[in-house]
This record gives structure tokens, sequence and C-alpha cells, in this order.
């Protein structure tokens, strides 16, 4: 029985370089990958999908001309947290379970949220930038512990990225319709109107709309205070493109720091290309821990589903 890895983390060094990858070996699974360090397009996929009876996935589009032609197939493990880039609908009609690594990647993410915080406050691409072209010119930069953050999104990733900032000396703010801080937690819960009104850093840790709504719009980025900073680890579907950039356009926000792409890599828009653009490439998940961790736990989920279906 084969099964098929796709992520780039594991087919870039080769799958026998990946350690976490002999569980599978060890219960007789033949490994099999396409497209090292890239990722696969729809004509690699349809060419393997075939023959396989589990897949460790990435973020590679799978769609429905995909799973149909992966008749073996009974379960996709993703080694990260979302699914979007799945034709989920269409698996489930084809009986092919899907798997997420929840909460594999969160402190990779948190800790990247953190450091395009800083880097905004402080205004760090622009100095290289300019010491780079051979100029001197110093920003007067800003102090977390002056600042308030404002977390979209309370999960996992957003709770460590609050206890962060917190630990620094921030306000700390938060909207979760389905998650709230503690009792007698230092974070507070507001609306999402209350916290982009008062928050001088907004960073996003929310799934998008199912609809593809953006989040962020011209209406919300009206009310923030100017010089504000908007921070994007999540998707970038919740942001409209053309508000953030004349957000940035005239003042109300100092900085835009992303690294969720519709793409990868990404068509460069007037908004990825602003000089106040701050562009990470997909890095958020991207350390030698989360990368274990996400792989461990996609072994482990894809391992309990096909052993599960086989003794059906």
């Amino acid at each position: 029985m084969k099964i098929l890895v796709t992520p780039r983390s594991m087919t870039k060094p080769g799958l026998d370089a990946v350690a976490e990858l002999q569980p599978l070996r060890d219960a007789g699974y033949e490994l099999v990958s396409i497209a090292p360090g890239k990722l696969p397009g729809k004509d690699e996929l349809l060419n393997v999908v075939g023959s396989v009876h589990g897949w460790i996935a990435g973020v590679e589009p799978i769609d429905a001309d995909v799973l149909a032609a992966a008749g073996l197939l009974r379960v996709i493990s993703r080694n990260g947290v979302g699914s979007e880039s799945i034709d989920t609908d269409a698996a489930q009609r084809l009986g092919i379970e899907v798997r997420v690594a929840r909460g594999a990647n969160s402190r990779g993410v948190a800790e990247l949220a953190f450091g395009l915080i800083l880097s905004g406050l402080r205004e760090i691409p622009a100095a290289d930038r300019v010491l780079r072209g051979g100029g001197w010119e110093r920003q007067l930069g800003r102090e977390i512990a002056d600042a308030t953050v404002g977390i979209v999104g309370y999960g996992a990733i957003g709770r460590m990225l609050a206890q962060f900032c917190a630990a620094l000396g921030a306000t700390v703010l938060t909207y979760d319709p389905f998650s709230s801080p503690e009792p007698g937690s230092a974070v507070e819960a507001v609306t999402l109107d209350e916290l982009f009104s008062r928050a001088d850093v907004i960073s996003l840790h929310t799934p998008p709309a199912a609809d593809g709504t953006a989040l962020v719009t011209a209406g919300l980025l009206a009310t923030v205070q100017r010089g504000s900073i908007l921070v994007n680890t999540a998707r970038s579907a919740l942001v409209d493109a053309d508000a953030v950039t004349a957000a940035l356009n005239d003042g109300r926000l100092s900085a835009y720091a992303v690294d969720a792409f519709d793409t990868e890599p990404p068509t460069l828009t007037s908004l990825l290309t602003h000089e106040r653009t701050i562009l990470t490439p997909h890095l958020g998940g991207y350390t030698d821990a989360s990368t274990r961790r996400a792989t461990q736990l996609a072994v482990e989920n894809l391992l309990a589903t096909i052993e599960s279906s086989r003794n059906n």
C-alpha cells in the first residue's frame, strides 16, 4: 500500500531524511513523492493519486477531479490546520476522510506574528532598506508596553500571542465569538468594532468567512487609530486588499505585515509591493519544531484512520 507525501517541508530534503515518517515505513507502507520542494500541480497529482491509499498533504489544491481519480484513497492527512485547499464536499461524497494537524504549528505562527508586530512598531524593514541604499534615516519607534494589541481569533495561536504581548506589558484585547479569555485574565474580550477602534496593533488569527467575504473592510479600517499596524498570518481572504492599500496610503495604517497569500509565490499586487507592506513567504509554521510536530501528528492521524478503515 502506498502513501503519497507532498508537503514541501518533507519533499525538499527527501523523504528518507524525515525521521517522523518512519512509523509509516515500520507499518509496511511504501512512501512516494513528486515535485521535490515544490507545490505539485494538478497534472502531477493526477498521474500518481490512482495508486495511493493514504496522502500526507500540504497546501496544494486538491480538487474534485484529483479526488475522483484517487480510487484507492481512504484518507488525506494535512500537516497543518487548514483544509480549504481541499474540496472537502467531494472528499466526503467519495468516502475520503480529511484530517488536520490541529495545534501543531501554533507556537511557530504566534512567534512570527509577534516578530512582525515588533518589526512594525520599530519599522525595522524600512530602516534596513534605507541603510542598504546608502542612507541614514531614523524613525521614532514605539515600545510594545505602550501599545494596545487587538487579537482577532482567540484559539491556540491567539492565546499564545496574547501571552507574549501581555508578558511585555501590552494591553491586550481579543474578539472571538466562540472563545473567551479565562476569568481573571489580563486579556479583555471586546466586539470587533471596539477592537479596531482601540488597538494600535491588530493581528488576525481566524478563518475567513465561508462565502469569501473579507473581515477587514474599508468600514472597519476607517475606525482605526492613525498609524495602526495590521498583521495577517492567517489567510489572505480576510482582508479587502484595496481597502488595506488605501489605509496605507492615507496613514491610517503605518504597516501591513502578511504571511498568507492567494497563491505561492504570490502575484505582486499594489498592496504587496507597497513600501509599508512587510512580506514573509508563509513562514508561520515553518520552524524545525513546528514541522516536526506537524509531521508527527499528520502521520498519527493517517495511521489511525487508515488502520481503522482496514479493520472495518
